[in-house]
């Protein structure tokens, strides 16, 4: 499975991205494809969650662990769920007073050859959207 990593500045400090996403409750609210999301656990800077992804009636759940090291990097580990591997990061470098540098990557690819060839398909704008929904969430947010 390709995949995707993004850097860009954003007019917002690194600890407003950094609690952006950090919320994972919130993120059906914004984020293409989240159905639910669910913190279960939470052990010093790391938290427990689930995710629920779907489109029509595709529906996967997924358990990572997400560590919060604030307000710099956000590590997300792959537990349990449809995906073969998932790897993924945020990082938010201070640009500015006002404004930080997001540097995002993940890849993850599907156990299910059906998924995995859909994903492949739109893997890249499908990421795109998701980077952008953060970038609008935050816009909706702070301004």
């Amino acid at each position: 499975m390709p995949t995707h990593a993004e850097v860009k500045t954003l007019p917002y400090t690194p600890e407003q991205m950094f609690d952006l996403v950090a919320n994972i409750d919130r993120y059906p609210e914004f984020l293409p494809w989240c159905l639910e999301a669910n913190v279960w656990e939470r052990e010093g800077n790391a938290v427990l969650a689930d995710l629920v992804i779907g489109y029509g009636p595709v529906r996967e759940k997924f358990t990572s662990r997400v560590t919060l090291e604030r307000p710099g990097h956000i590590h997300v580990e792959y537990l349990k769920g449809p995906m073969k591997h998932l790897s993924n990061h945020w990082r938010f470098l201070p640009s500015n007073p006002d404004a930080c540098v997001v540097d995002f990557f993940v890849d993850f690819e599907f156990r299910n050859p059906i998924l995995r060839q859909l994903m492949g398909v739109f893997f890249n704008e499908a990421v795109r959207r998701m980077v952008s929904a953060f970038e609008a969430r935050a816009k909706q947010l702070y301004g």
